[in-house]
């Protein structure tokens, strides 16, 4: 097994010092996490990872024989794959699209972000360099791993290039509610949710997010889902959550070493007589420092009893210096961590240690054993892998930590203190529970957490997404092995042209044209109407168009000679050259009970309306807010099924649409009504919905039967969309599209 890790960075930074490459570790909780996970199975007995990890290597190089040396070596030494990128379009795709726009939007700073249709260019550019990028890399069985919101648009564009490798991504930010997600233009939301859907399995770190990135491609893009499953015209995308964990062991195992006991001595000699409140974090607006800051101010005001006795440790790891608010950012807390330690502070304490430095693991390991109490307090952050490093490594299992509820870890780590990191009385009064807490309580909490953590590890988080992509993977293949195709659509054309009689059932809305907003605009084009003029004249051919609209606009839309029409899902049948009959006796009168309940959900969903027909009514929603009316059409569907219990109607569900007809027909015995009256050598159905199902049945083995969408059906096989089946067609007859000649002798015989 291959995996192709891709991601923004590599897991190190190269510099250059006269001519020299040098290699760095990167800092990063997504990449601490997945250079754990590769650890991890290196070690192991049991796998054998092969992996290549993509992305940007930290600096422009512009020469072509040095970005060629730092490629092999980079391949050779530490299976990384650079991709190059030019000074500006770093500037305009990271500092631009990615930290003025995404990040601040999906960390709900709204006005912090900025909507620039440069950089967006550069966003969607550089996505594209990443697929040019692995396109020479990519093998047929390779997993390509696709990481966080830098390359949201590149799932989408490998799928169309490898439409046969497992590709998934992993959000390892907040994905934001759709009311935040909206801010963005149209066209980027669009592009962004689209892009990202390309992938087969899309991974978020709690359910929250999951739940508002499928709100967000139901609003936006009108894909429903079905327990985190989304089927798109192409293929099974499914969300998930897979909350992201750490190397445990390497946490909790390390504090034994010399390294870190060192650290701890010199950590001991200079704090040994405080208690030790740790906050560390990168310097980011998102990260609450402001208001740990304010919160400890209030805390040293109200309880002067622990002055002298505490040290608020705080480390602030440099990030993003480049852009104009983390700036602002780190003056501010300078003046406040200035303004408390002159406040409060005397010759012999300070009350906070305040350090803007990147620690190294041993010393960072030290830091977590020695503190008292960790302070993670972000306003908004996808996981926070600090808040569980700081658990795993307290070995004798004392230490209080505080967090956020804002921060994805919260939903696992539910027996640390957790407060809103908005709120400077919550924070202040979790410092004194903190600071009073027993050990006892200390040592049941962290075992618990601990526990928990043990089991949910790095490589368990990374394993179960990788099981659940390839199982995605294997519910495709079931699909596509349903697919109709090249071979069997050639030996389907060759029984059509040997067959001397035809049979072609065909529905119409979904199945010739594509759903329009409002029925009437679902008007038959040429090309459709040329197609069906070309079976018709060839009288081997019987053409049976099967509908659910009504009889008036089946015969104006479709006034071609010797085509055979049924309306109304089956209810209503006009043979070629015949007037239109019902299939039973029929009445209307139940509709006089129905109407002013329609007319109430009318009403209710701004949008919907009814549409009449001789016996049947139909409430559409189509051009409806797709939540709201979603969950209308579920309620009024039990209510009809109540109201119409002792009635002789039949309730069905469709696509965007709630229909009420007469009972005892459908398009099964419709078209049993022409199999049973002659004998064909050749019979094809075609239908997109549930309806087409009872049609599906009733056909014999020999038949040739096709479902459009990628679903569950009685069809033998399965078509993608609506183009496909016109192509189909036009295939069948030979028609070409392209000869205005043809379509205008062809349509001149139309009626009307």
């Amino acid at each position: 097994m291959r995996i192709l890790i891709v991601s923004n960075r590599l897991p190190f930074t190269v510099l250059e010092k006269e001519g020299t490459f040098r290699y760095q570790e990167s800092v990063g909780g997504m990449v601490s996490g997945l250079s754990g996970y590769i650890d991890s199975m290196k070690t192991s007995s049991f796998v054998e990872l092969e992996y290549i990890w993509i992305g940007w290597p930290g600096i422009t190089i512009e020469d072509k024989r040095q970005q060629e040396e730092l490629k092999s070596k980079a391949l050779s030494d530490f299976h990384a794959y650079p991709i190059f990128l030019s000074r500006k379009t770093m500037d305009k795709f990271y500092y631009g699209f990615c930290n003025k726009t995404l990040w601040p939007l999906f960390h709900y700073f709204p006005s912090y972000t900025v909507y620039e249709e440069d950089s967006w260019r550069y966003y969607r550019h550089v996505n594209e360099k990443f697929c040019e990028a692995l396109m020479e890399i990519i093998k047929p069985d390779d997993i390509i791993w696709i990481h966080d919101y830098h390359l949201m648009l590149l799932p989408m564009l490998l799928k169309k290039k490898f439409p046969d490798n497992p590709v998934g991504f992993f959000l390892h930010i907040p994905f934001p509610s759709f009311e935040i997600f909206r801010l963005l233009p149209k066209k980027w939301q669009k592009a962004l949710l689209e892009g990202i859907l390309g992938a087969d399995l899309v991974g978020f770190h709690t359910h929250e997010y999951t739940q508002y990135f499928l709100r967000c491609v139901l609003r936006i893009l009108g894909h429903e889902n079905n327990m985190g499953k989304i089927i798109t015209q192409e293929k099974i995308v499914k969300a998930d959550t897979f909350p992201m964990g750490i190397d445990f062991q390497k946490f909790h195992d390390h504090t034994n070493s010399a390294q870190v006991q060192k650290e701890e001595e010199k950590f001991d000699r200079m704090l040994a007589n405080y208690k030790i409140i740790l906050s560390i974090d990168r310097l980011d607006y998102t990260k609450g420092l402001i208001n740990r800051l304010l919160s400890y101010e209030v805390f040293l005001e109200r309880y002067k009893q622990w002055h002298k006795k505490l040290i608020l440790l705080m480390i602030v790891v440099p990030s993003r210096i480049g852009v104009e608010y983390y700036q602002q950012n780190k003056k501010e807390i300078d003046e406040l961590v200035g303004r408390i330690n002159g406040r409060f502070g005397s010759i012999d304490w300070t009350p906070i240690s305040y350090q803007y430095k990147y620690l190294p693991f041993s010393s960072l390991v030290a830091l977590y054993k020695r503190s008292d109490i960790a302070l993670i307090t972000p306003l908004r952050d996808g996981m926070n892998l600090i808040s569980k490093e700081y658990i795993a490594a307290r070995t004798d299992k004392t230490g209080v930590l505080i967090l956020s509820e804002m921060a994805g870890a919260s939903k696992e780590l539910g027996e640390a203190i957790i407060i809103n990191p908005n709120n400077t009385e919550e924070i202040t009064e979790a410092l004194k529970e903190a600071l009073e807490m027993p050990k006892e309580e200390q040592i049941k909490r962290n075992h618990i957490m601990q526990e928990r953590l043990k089991c949910y590890d790095i490589v368990r988080w990374a394993h179960d997404f990788i099981e659940g992509l390839l199982s995605v993977g294997e519910e495709q293949k079931r699909f596509d092995a349903r697919l109709l195709n090249h071979k069997v659509k050639e030996e389907m054309i060759v029984d059509f042209n040997k067959a001397r009689r035809r049979l072609i059932l065909l529905d119409y809305d979904g199945t010739l044209v594509p759903f329009a907003l409002s029925p009437q605009m679902a008007v038959p084009n040429r090309d459709t109407l040329n197609i069906l003029m070309s079976f018709l004249k060839d009288m081997r051919n019987e053409i049976v168009l099967l509908s659910g609209r009504d009889k008036d606009t089946l015969e104006r839309w479709f006034g071609l000679p010797n085509i055979n029409l049924v309306a109304e899902h089956g209810l209503l049948i006009k043979e070629k050259n015949c007037e239109w009959r019902a299939v039973k006796q029929l009445n209307d009168q139940w509709k006089t009970r129905i109407f002013p309940l329609l007319k109430l959900y009318v009403d209710r969903v701004p949008g919907s309306f009814i549409e009449e027909k001789d016996f049947s009514i139909a409430w559409h929603y189509r051009k409806s807010d797709p939540e709201q009316s979603s969950g209308q059409a579920k309620e009024l569907m039990d209510t009809l099924v109540n109201l119409t219990s002792n009635i002789d109607v039949q309730v069905m569900p469709g696509n965007k649409v709630v229909e009420i007809r007469n009972s005892g027909f459908d398009k099964g015995t419709a078209g049993m009504h022409w199999i049973s009256r002659n004998e064909y050598d050749f019979i094809l159905a075609i239908g997109d919905d549930f309806t087409d199902e009872d049609l599906f049945k009733i056909l014999p083995d020999t038949a040739y039967s096709i479902r459009v969408g990628i679903t569950q059906s009685y069809a033998r096989f399965n078509l993608h969309n609506y183009v496909e089946v016109i192509e189909l067609l036009r295939q069948m007859v030979k028609v070409d599209m392209r000869s205005d000649s043809i379509k205008r002798g062809i349509l001149d015989e139309i009626p009307g």
